[in-house]
C-alpha cells in the first residue's frame, strides 16, 4: 500500500484551541534555554530508540511550544501526525521526557498553527546519546518547512533503483527533475508502465530527493489519485474546497501516483485539471504516473489528456532477464544473504511479469532457509514457491526448448538442426533432444525432424548420452537441471 507524503494538510477549528493556550516556562529549570537543551536529549533518546527512518518519518518535525507547571507542550505540524505521534510514541515521549526533567508529569501533543513559530528553539538535529549524555559536536541547523513529514518507503530511492535498458530512459528524466535541474519540457514528468515494473519507486525517490534539497525547503505533496478523490469529496462533503484548493495549490511539486483511478470521476477530474493549470501556471512542477501513457487512458477529458501529454513522457518497458537478475543480486546483497547464482538465475528465468513478484519470491525464498535453517537451493525454490510458479505454467514446445538451450549456451538457434558436429554444438543439441524427450508428448520421430530432419535413434542416442553423462558429473547434471526447471516448472 503506498504511503502518502503530504506536506499540506487542512487545518481546522482545533488549530485555533490549540493557538489560544499560553506558556509559562519553569524558571527552576533555566528557562528556554534549558528546556531546549533538555528537548534535544530526548530527541536523540527517541531516534536512538525507534531508529533513523521512523524518527524522519513520525517525529523529525516535532517542536517544543513550552513549559506550564507540569506539562510539557510539543507541537506536530498535522492533525495526522498529531494522532499519529500520540498513539504511537506518546508514553516513550512521555518517559524521557520524565527521565530528563523531574518536573513533567505529562506530555500534551498538540497540533501547531499555521506560520506559528517554536516557542521553544529547536537546536537543529538531534545529536546521538553517549554514555547517557548528548554529544556536544554542532549540527548544522536543519529547517523543514513542510507541514509533514514526508511518509515514504524508505527502500524506495534513488540509491536502490536497479537501472537497466527498460527503464534508464524513465530513472534520467526521473533524476532531472529529482535533481531541480529540469527544462520546462519536463512539467510535467509522466511516467507511465505495467504493474510492477518500478514507477513508484521512481515516485518515491524522487519525492525523497525533493523534500531534502534545499534543506528541506521544497513544498511537496505525494498522493495516489485515490487519496486525491477522497480528499477532494470529503472537502466537498465538509463545504471546505475552498481550504482544499489553497492547500494543493500552495505547494512547490505535486505528485500524484495511479492517475488511472480518476478514470470516470468527472468531478474529480475537473478538480484536478484547475490544480494542474494553476500550479504549472506559477512555474510548480507536476509529476504523475499511471498504467498508460496520456493518449491511451480512455476515460479522461482530451483537454486533461492533452496537458499530461504535454511535457515529458516516460515509460517503464517490462523487465528483460539481465534486468531482473541485477534486480535479485541487488536486493540478495542488501539483504546480506548468500543466494547462488544458478537460484537467481531460475527466478529472473521463470517470474517475468513483474518486479514485485520476483523480489516477493526471493524474500519467501529467505524468509525459508532463516526459520528452518537450511541452504537457498534450486529444490528449495521448487518447494517453497511452486503456487508462485504454477502460475507460469505453460505447454512446452520443442521450439522454446531449442530457444532456451541456445540462449543458454550462446549458439545460434540454426545450429539446432545443423549438420555440424563440434562438441560446442552437439552437446547443447543433445540436451535440447533430451528435454523434448522430457518435456514433451511429441513422438521421437517428431523430434527427429525438429532437429533437422534427424532420424528417431538419433534422437534415442542424445537421450541416452545426456543420462549418461548426468549420471557421472555433477555439474552437467545441475546445468540441465536448470534448463528443465526454467521450462518445466
Amino acid at each position: 500500500m503506498l504511503l502518502e507524503a503530504q506536506i499540506v494538510q487542512v487545518h481546522d477549528a482545533d488549530i485555533a484551541r490549540d493557538s489560544t493556550n499560553t506558556r509559562s516556562t519553569t524558571v527552576d529549570q533555566g528557562g528556554d534555554a534549558a528546556l531546549a537543551h533538555q528537548w534535544s536529549r530526548v530527541r536523540a533518546r527517541l531516534q536512538e530508540e525507534i531508529g533513523e527512518v521512523e524518527y524522519r518519518n513520525w517525529l523529525r518535525q516535532a517542536t517544543l511550544y513550552g513549559l506550564d507547571g507540569d506539562e510539557i507542550t510539543v507541537m506536530m505540524p498535522t492533525r495526522f501526525l498529531r494522532d499519529w505521534v500520540n498513539k504511537e510514541y506518546g508514553a516513550l515521549l512521555t518517559a524521557f521526557w520524565q527521565a530528563e526533567n523531574p518536573i513533567v508529569r505529562r506530555v500534551d501533543i498538540r497540533t501547531r498553527p499555521a506560520g506559528a513559530n517554536n516557542a521553544v528553539p529547536n537546536l537543529g538535529e538531534p545529536t546521538p546519546v553517549q554514555g547517557g549524555k548528548a554529544a556536544t559536536a554542532p549540527r548544522r541547523e536543519v529547517e523543514d518547512r513542510s507541514e509533514a513529514a514526508a511518509l515514504l518507503d524508505a527502500r524506495f530511492t534513488f540509491d536502490t533503483f536497479v537501472v537497466g535498458k527498460p527503464n534508464e530512459f524513465a530513472y534520467a528524466c526521473a533524476r532531472r527533475v529529482a535533481d531541480g535541474h529540469a527544462a520546462p519540457g519536463f512539467n510535467p514528468l509522466f511516467l507511465y508502465g505495467g504493474v510492477g515494473l518500478g514507477k513508484t519507486h521512481l515516485m518515491h525517490a524522487i519525492a525523497w530527493e525533493l523534500s531534502h534539497r534545499d534543506g528541506g525547503d521544497v513544498a511537496v505533496a505525494y498522493m495516489s489519485a485515490e487519496k486525491f478523490m477522497h480528499r477532494f469529496v470529503t472537502a466537498l462533503r465538509r463545504q471546505s474546497t475552498i481550504e482544499f484548493k489553497n492547500e494543493l495549490r500552495s505547494v512547490d511539486v505535486l505528485m500524484v501516483d495511479d492517475l488511472q483511478f480518476l478514470i470516470g470521476k468527472d468531478g474529480t477530474q475537473e478538480e484536478f485539471f484547475h490544480t494542474f493549470n494553476a500550479l504549472v501556471d506559477s512555474g510548480k512542477q507536476i509529476i504523475v504516473s499511471a498504467d498508460k501513457s496520456p493518449s491511451d487512458l480512455s476515460g479522461i477529458e482530451d483537454r486533461l489528456r492533452t496537458r499530461l501529454g504535454c511535457g515529458m513522457v516516460a515509460d517503464v518497458h517490462a523487465t528483460t532477464y539481465e534486468l531482473r537478475l541485477a534486480i535479485l543480486e541487488a536486493k540478495a546483497s542488501r539483504a546480506g544473504v548468500a543466494v547462488p547464482g544458478r537460484v537467481m538465475e531460475f527466478l529472473a528465468q521463470k517470474i517475468t511479469a513483474n518486479v514485485r513478484e520476483l523480489e516477493g519470491a526471493l524474500n519467501r525464498l529467505i524468509a525459508h532457509a532463516h526459520l528452518f535453517a537450511r541452504p537457498v537451493t534450486l529444490e528449495a525454490a521448487h518447494e517453497v514457491l511452486h503456487d508462485l510458479l504454477r502460475a507460469y505454467d505453460r505447454k512446452i514446445t520443442i521450439e522454446e526448448i531449442q530457444k532456451q538451450v541456445c540462449e543458454h549456451y550462446n549458439i545460434k538457434i540454426s545450429e539446432m538442426s545443423s549438420v555440424r558436429r563440434a562438441r560446442n554444438v552437439a552437446r547443447p543439441r543433445q540436451i535440447a533432444m533430451f528435454l523434448a524427450k522430457q518435456l514433451t508428448s511429441r513422438s521421437l520421430p517428431e523430434i527427429g525432424r525438429k532437429f533437422g530432419n534427424r532420424d528417431h535413434t538419433t534422437v534415442m542416442h542424445a537421450v541416452a548420452k545426456v543420462t549418461e553423462l548426468m549420471a557421472g558429473d555433477p555439474d552437467f547434471a545441475e546445468d540441465v537441471d536448470l534448463l528443465k526447471r526454467i521450462l518445466a516448472v
